[in-house]
C-alpha cells in the first residue's frame, strides 16, 4: 500500500509539473471533457419525436468545442469563434440540444480569471447581445433567460474568484520570498562580520606581537585561520542548503546550524582577539528547539562582534537565563557605551531585533545597568518559539 501511495504522489506530481510546464496540456483537456458532455445528448436513446441525431449535427457540435484549444492565447476570439459555431447550429440544424451552454461558459471562465478588465468589459457588452439573441432562437422563453443569465454569472464570479486566488498565491509567495532573503541575508551579515571583524583585530595586533611576543603573533595567525575556517564552513552549509537540486557529492555540509551547544566554541575564538569573556548561565533551560539555539547563538555572535569593531572594552559577559517559559540572553561589554553604537551603515542590532521577533520575542540595546558599558539583551518566550518552530 505504501508503494502505491508513492507511486500515485509521483504520478500526480509528474502531472503537475507537466500542466504547468506546457498549459496547452491542460487546454486540450478541457476541450475534451466538453466534448465528451456535450456527445452525450447524441447518444443517450431518444424520446419518441424527437430532433435525430445526425453526423452532420455531431460534426458541427465538435466544430463549436475545438477553439477552447486557444482559449488562453485569444480568449476574445475564441468567444466570438464559439457564438458563430452555435449561431450556424441553431440556424442550420435541427438535432439534439444540450443542457449546458458548455463552450460559452468556459470561454467567460477563462476571461474572467486570465483577460484584463478591457476584455473583461467587451465581453460583458458581447454577452448582452448573444445570450438574447441565443434564446430567441431557441425557446423564447423567460425560463431559459433567466437560467442562462445565472449561470454565464456564475461562470463570470467563478473566474474573478480563480484571479483573486491567484493572485494572494503570487502575494503570499513574493512575501515568503521577501522574508527568506532577509533571512539569509542576516545570516551572512552575522557570519562574515563576526569573522572579518576577528581577523582585523588579530591582524592589526600581528605586527606588534612579531616584535614583542613572537608566540602571541603565531597564535594570532592562528586565530585568523580558524576564524577563516569556521566562516568558510558555515558559508558552505549554508550555500548547500540553498543549492536547488543539489546532491551529495558536491560535498555541503549536512551538520546543523551552532546553536547553543557551539557557544563555548564561539567565546574562544573571541577570547582569542584579546576580549575577556565571562559566561555564566542561570537556570536550567533544558533542551530548546534547534531554532531558538540558532537564534541564540547569532545574537550572541552579533552582540560580541560588535564589542570588538566598536566598544573598546577589556570584558564582556554572556548570561542565559532560563525563567519558567522565557529564556533571557545579555551580552553586556565594559566598554564606551552609546558611543560605540555605529550611526550609519550598520545592520546588526536591527538583525537582532528581527530574529527576536521571528519567535515572538523582544529585544533591547542600551547603556548598562550602572550607566556603563553597553548591554544587548532578547528575552525569548520559549512556549511561543515552540509553535513558531512547529
Amino acid at each position: 500500500m505504501g508503494d502505491l501511495r508513492r507511486d500515485l504522489r509521483g504520478w500526480w506530481e509528474h502531472g503537475r509539473a507537466l500542466t504547468a510546464a506546457n498549459p496547452l496540456v491542460v487546454d486540450v483537456g478541457i476541450a475534451l471533457l466538453v466534448l465528451c458532455a456535450m456527445t452525450m445528448p447524441f447518444v443517450v436513446p431518444r424520446a419518441a419525436g424527437a430532433p435525430p441525431a445526425t453526423w452532420g449535427a455531431y460534426g458541427l457540435s465538435m466544430l463549436t468545442v475545438v477553439p477552447l484549444v486557444w482559449r488562453r492565447r485569444a480568449p476574445l476570439a475564441v468567444l466570438f469563434a464559439v457564438i458563430a459555431a452555435n449561431a450556424l447550429y441553431g440556424l442550420t440544424m435541427d438535432g439534439p440540444g444540450q443542457p449546458l451552454p458548455y463552450t460559452g461558459l468556459v470561454v467567460v471562465y477563462t476571461i474572467a480569471a486570465l483577460s484584463p478588465a478591457r476584455k473583461r468589459l467587451v465581453t460583458g457588452g458581447v454577452l448582452l447581445v448573444a445570450v438574447p439573441v441565443g434564446v430567441g432562437l431557441n425557446t423564447r422563453s423567460a425560463r431559459e433567460l433567466t437560467f442562462s443569465v445565472f449561470v454565464f454569472a456564475a461562470a463570470y464570479v467563478f473566474g474573478r474568484l480563480t484571479d483573486a486566488r491567484q493572485r494572494a498565491h503570487r502575494v503570499e509567495a513574493e512575501q515568503a520570498a521577501a522574508r527568506e532573503r532577509a533571512r539569509i541575508a542576516r545570516e551572512m551579515h552575522d557570519i562574515l562580520s563576526h569573522a572579518v571583524s576577528l581577523m582585523i583585530v588579530q591582524a592589526e595586533a600581528g605586527p606588534v606581537a612579531v616584535r614583542a611576543a613572537p608566540e602571541r603573533a603565531e597564535a594570532a595567525f592562528d586565530a585568523i585561520s580558524a576564524a577563516g575556517r569556521d566562516a568558510m564552513a558555515q558559508l558552505r552549509h549554508m550555500l548547500g542548503v540553498l543549492r536547488e537540486g543539489g546532491d551529495d557529492t558536491v560535498g555541503a555540509p549536512r551538520e546543523p546550524q551552532p546553536g547553543l551547544a557551539a557557544l563555548p566554541g564561539l567565546l574562544d575564538r573571541v577570547r582569542g582577539s584579546g576580549l575577556a569573556v565571562v559566561y555564566r548561565t542561570v537556570g536550567d533551560a533544558g533542551p530548546v528547539a534547534d531554532e531558538v539555539g540558532v537564534t541564540v547563538f547569532r545574537v550572541v555572535q552579533e552582540a560580541l562582534t560588535n564589542v570588538v569593531k566598536h566598544a573598546g572594552a577589556h570584558t564582556a559577559t554572556v548570561q542565559l537565563r532560563c525563567e519558567k517559559d522565557e529564556l533571557e540572553v545579555l551580552v553586556a561589554d565594559d566598554g564606551r557605551g552609546a558611543n560605540a553604537v555605529p550611526r550609519r551603515g550598520g545592520h546588526g542590532l536591527v538583525g537582532i531585533c528581527e530574529r527576536a521577533a521571528a519567535h515572538g520575542g523582544s529585544a533591547a540595546a542600551g547603556p548598562g545597568a550602572d550607566g556603563r558599558g553597553f548591554e544587548v539583551r532578547v528575552r525569548i518566550p520559549l512556549s511561543a518559539a515552540a509553535e513558531v518552530g512547529s
